[in-house]
């Protein structure tokens, strides 16, 4: 590494840095005064505690996978407000750290409205977007399968998939039943089916670029099943150039706009702003911009954050 990569690499994770300690705080500050704990990251450190007391997992519904109770146990001895603020800061890190590879105007998806409903309940989707980068990040997309699939199926390696092997078969050791216990469990998910909610189907017209993996990780995502705005902002992977980011930034805000006004009754009514707001900005993005590198299972060997975009990759056309 010569003296500029080296600096560059130095300014990436000072700013990286800065972000996740920005976005940490804040986010602590959040749940302490919204009085909230850790958010949506509390069923992480439940499940943790009551693994580590050999307690029961589901005995209170949670709603998570056990994998998601791994990436509490360090933080299972520290208050709730801290646990949040730490790991929306990491996760926040990481993701900033990956984007600066691309280039620093990648980091204005954190201007997207999910990202900072998604703070307010400390959220996975900052980790789960981040995981797209690093291979050994990839388990992080178990820890909430509805929407770590998409990243998983459009994102991922040899070496990602070996770490998600991994990463399963330890929690099957360490507990057995843990996968029939979770999914008797999903009864209790009130959710969306993007692709069911019009216009939702006209998603499906990104699978004439087929080739590109972005096209699949917005059909994928319109399939699973969603509850909320936070969900949706993996998508902000999809988008590279400035001029996409603050377009389909825009929309969003457009949306949660609406939402503080229009509070909305259902939640299928939620999933049809997002729909307009964020799956159709993304889609005429998909359609209309040049193909980006297509699917292949060695895309994120080949360094330790792989850039996904749309610049000429020397590596893919050697091999296609």
């Amino acid at each position: 590494m010569n003296l500029f990569e080296t600096m560059g690499m130095r300014r990436r994770i000072l700013i990286s840095g800065l972000i996740g300690i920005l976005a940490g705080w804040y986010c602590f500050f959040l749940a302490k005064t919204l009085h909230q704990g850790a958010g949506d990251f509390h069923w992480a450190i439940y499940l943790a505690n009551r693994f580590l007391a050999h307690q029961p997992l589901y005995e209170d519904t949670p709603l998570y996978p056990f994998t998601a109770a791994f990436f509490g146990l360090p933080l299972v001895h520290l208050p709730l407000e801290v646990a949040a603020g730490i790991f929306y800061g990491i996760s926040s890190a990481l993701l900033a750290f990956a984007l600066t590879r691309e280039g620093y105007h990648r980091l204005l998806i954190f201007l997207a409205y999910p990202y900072w409903i998604g703070m307010v309940t400390v959220q996975w989707s900052p980790l789960i977007a981040a995981s797209a980068f690093f291979p050994w990040l990839l388990p992080a997309t178990m820890a909430k399968p509805q929407i770590g699939i998409p990243v998983f199926l459009s994102r991922f390696s040899r070496r990602g998939l070996l770490a998600c092997v991994i990463f399963g078969v330890i929690t099957l050791i360490a507990a057995p039943r843990w996968p029939l216990e979770w999914i008797g469990q999903f009864g209790h998910y009130n959710h969306f089916f993007a692709i069911l909610l019009l216009p939702g189907p006209l998603v499906l017209l990104a699978l004439w670029r087929y080739r590109d993996r972005d096209a699949w990780l917005l059909v994928l995502s319109s399939i699973m099943p969603m509850r909320w705005f936070y969900d949706v902002f993996v998508l902000w992977l999809i988008p590279k150039s400035s001029r996409e980011i603050m377009a389909t930034v825009f929309f969003s805000w457009c949306a949660g706009i609406w939402r503080w006004y229009h509070p909305p009754t259902s939640f299928d009514q939620v999933g049809r702003w997002i729909v307009l707001s964020t799956y159709l900005p993304m889609l005429v993005i998909v359609l209309l911009r040049s193909a980006s590198p297509a699917l292949s299972p060695e895309a994120n060997d080949s360094s330790l954050a792989t850039p996904y975009s749309n610049a000429p990759d020397r590596s893919y056309r050697t091999r296609t």
